[in-house]
């Protein structure tokens, strides 16, 4: 530790995991939170843009209150550049259960969208693999990717045709719906006709083998008392929509 240090409570590093009570410091003056959040934008090290981060995983009163700091911070974390703001950006979205869709509209203005889908895909594949509660990280990825036409998103998003959550089936349902993926069909079959699928589910799934247009050999006698408006079973056993 250098003689400044000792008169500024430490290195950059130091100093910025010492800010992080303030910040996330939820009742209180809020000047206290919002001066220790300038502070950090003025830091300009990985530890700063960490600790910053971690403002977006609380509400605080008033919720104008509350935005404007999010969106501040949001500006602060950009303005670290892509060097600076991106490992610590990816480290939040793979760890934190909270905000991913801050870490995705960060990861969108500073990355290509190329690479905002390989955080995305990697974030999902660790999810597959570890217990989580909370469903809203997991469907706030599943959207993000839902449109894309990158070949890694459909083996990521297999797995959660199984998840507990109805939620997070109807967006991985969603997400496949534009893929031919065919290692897919035998899971949302499964899905389709299992006694315990809700009926939101079941119509998610009828969209999605009509999307990828999928056959049903070998599950036509479940399928068929499944199917309503506007979807019907073809004569080559695919699911069809109805115009």
């Amino acid at each position: 530790m250098g003689l400044l240090d000792i008169f500024t409570g430490g290195s950059g590093p130091e100093k910025a995991l010492k800010l992080k009570p303030k910040v996330t410091q939820k009742y209180g003056d809020p000047a206290t939170r919002q001066k220790a959040i300038q502070q950090l934008g003025e830091m300009k090290v990985p530890e700063a843009v960490s600790v910053l981060l971690s403002r977006f995983t609380l509400t605080v009163d008033p919720l104008t209150t509350d935005a404007d700091e999010k969106e501040h911070t949001f500006e602060l974390v950009k303005s670290f550049g892509k060097d600076v703001a991106v490992p610590p950006i990816l480290e939040f979205l793979r760890t934190s259960e909270q905000a991913a869709s801050w870490a995705l509209r960060l990861l969108g203005e500073l990355t290509s969208e190329e690479e905002t889908i390989t955080a995305c895909v990697s974030a999902l594949q660790h999810l597959s693999a570890h217990y989580t509660r909370n469903p809203e990280k997991k469907v706030v990825l599943l959207h993000h990717v839902a449109g894309s036409q990158d070949p890694r998103i459909p083996p990521a998003v297999v797995p959660f045709l199984e998840d507990m959550s109805d939620d997070v089936k109807i967006a991985a349902l969603k997400a496949l719906g534009v893929f031919k993926y065919e290692p897919a069909r035998e899971p949302m079959l499964k899905l389709l006709t299992a006694d315990e699928t809700a009926r939101r589910v079941q119509t998610s799934v009828l969209s999605a083998l009509a999307e990828g247009g999928f056959s049903v050999e070998g599950y036509q006698e479940k399928v068929e008392p499944l199917l309503v408006e506007p979807y019907a079973l073809g004569n080559d056993q695919r699911i069809q929509r109805r115009a």
